[in-house]
């Protein structure tokens, strides 16, 4: 088997006994089984919940905390707990494992998303086991949405995997809930995520996750756009990642649709950057970028809005809709400026005119499909 970069993730019920407490047995089995995939020389990427699971007992609480506070405080002390106990087991194998926490904002923003990557790509270099999770201390969006099943689908994608293994308590998708309706039908594939499939699926975690089988089908579905396969489902023995990998896993294989992969830079341009502004293109330039892989002029630039700098995001619009996103190499004043310039003085403006997105930092819509709106 040639040597793959894996992201696996690991959901809290999946490391978590119903008391909230770390599951020993559970916990060994997952080391058991990643630690394989390093011996067959595969990169493994961990991205794993559990940290407000593990650590709301030592708050007092009874069970997982509701409010922001009390999440925060047992991720604190959760998030030590779950490193600790990961870090001494892998070392066990011989692994050294770093821990890194993210947030959205570290996404988000380029430099730290660029940090981000190259910290990933230099562990995984030096033989090291990224672990990673959500930095539920101070991450209050993460909070709200209350899982990482996303996140593994992002860094999947940003890191160029060739597969992502979401390891959960039900061994895949289903027709329909195969707790409560046992004529659900299993799917053993899938070619790829509908919104309807989404709509149907149940949203309730467990007692002490958060996340459901419709956000993991929305990572999927996002790191299927990228290129990445996925597969979730269940398993056990040090063997179950291993034959995930051969295609014998207990769970659903849903395919990558990306034929080339899609280059971190233009990842973020697509998922994480912040647009600053619209910019509003005649049919001249929208063929031109959409369907000539062309630079977008200021010759093609019918107006602008917002205010924006060289190297910020805009959102790019023709005739009737959203055509992508893309990198601008001028700000909105110099931006506007050309298009005064040719308007007062009815310059030849296509030989005046400035490159104002290259192609290299341009995404259109069909690349990544619902990403981008």
């Amino acid at each position: 088997m040639r040597k793959q970069r894996i992201v696996v993730k690991i959901g809290s019920s999946s490391l978590t006994n119903d008391k909230g407490e770390i599951d020993q047995q559970k916990l060994n089995d997952h080391i058991h089984a990643l630690a394989a995939l390093r011996e067959a020389n595969h990169e493994v990427i961990l991205v794993s919940s559990g940290a407000i699971a593990a650590g709301f007992r030592g708050l007092g609480y009874s069970s997982r905390p509701v409010t922001v506070k009390g999440k925060q405080a047992a991720a604190a002390i959760g998030q030590s707990l779950l490193i600790q106990t990961y870090m001494e087991k892998f070392s066990a194998y011989g692994i050294t494992a770093a821990q890194l926490l993210l947030t959205r904002d570290d996404l988000s923003d380029r430099e730290r998303y660029r940090n981000a990557y190259a910290t990933m790509t230099e562990l995984l270099e030096r033989g090291i086991l990224p672990i990673i999770n959500e930095n539920d201390t101070v991450s209050i969006e993460e909070l709200t949405f209350g899982d990482n099943d996303m996140l593994s689908a992002l860094v999947s994608g940003f890191i160029h995997a060739d597969q992502l293994i979401i390891l959960t308590d039900i061994n895949g998708i289903y027709s329909g809930n195969p707790r409560t309706n046992p004529s659900a039908v299993k799917y053993d594939s899938i070619d790829e995520i509908t919104n309807e499939m989404i709509g149907a699926a149940d949203t309730t975690g467990s007692k002490v996750g958060t996340g459901g089988m419709k956000s993991k089908l929305m990572a999927a579905k996002t790191a299927t756009r990228l290129g990445v396969p996925v597969f979730i489902g269940h398993g056990k023995g040090s063997e179950k990642l291993i034959e995930v990998l051969k295609g014998n896993g207990d769970g659903t294989y849903i395919a990558g649709h990306v034929k080339a992969p899609i280059n971190t830079r233009r990842q973020w341009i697509a998922i994480h950057s912040e647009s600053m502004g619209k910019l509003y293109v005649d049919k001249g330039a929208e063929d031109a970028i959409s369907h000539h892989g062309s630079s977008l002029l200021s010759a093609g630039i019918l107006k602008i809005s917002g205010t924006f700098q060289k190297g910020d995001v805009v959102q790019v619009y023709g005739i009737n809709e959203l055509l992508g996103k893309g990198e601008v190499s001028c700000s909105s004043v110099e931006l506007q400026q050309a298009i005064n310039e040719h308007i007062d003085n009815e310059k030849d403006f296509a030989t005046s005119s400035i490159e104002v997105i290259h192609r290299d930092g341009w995404v259109g819509v069909q690349k990544i499909g619902e990403e981008l709106s």
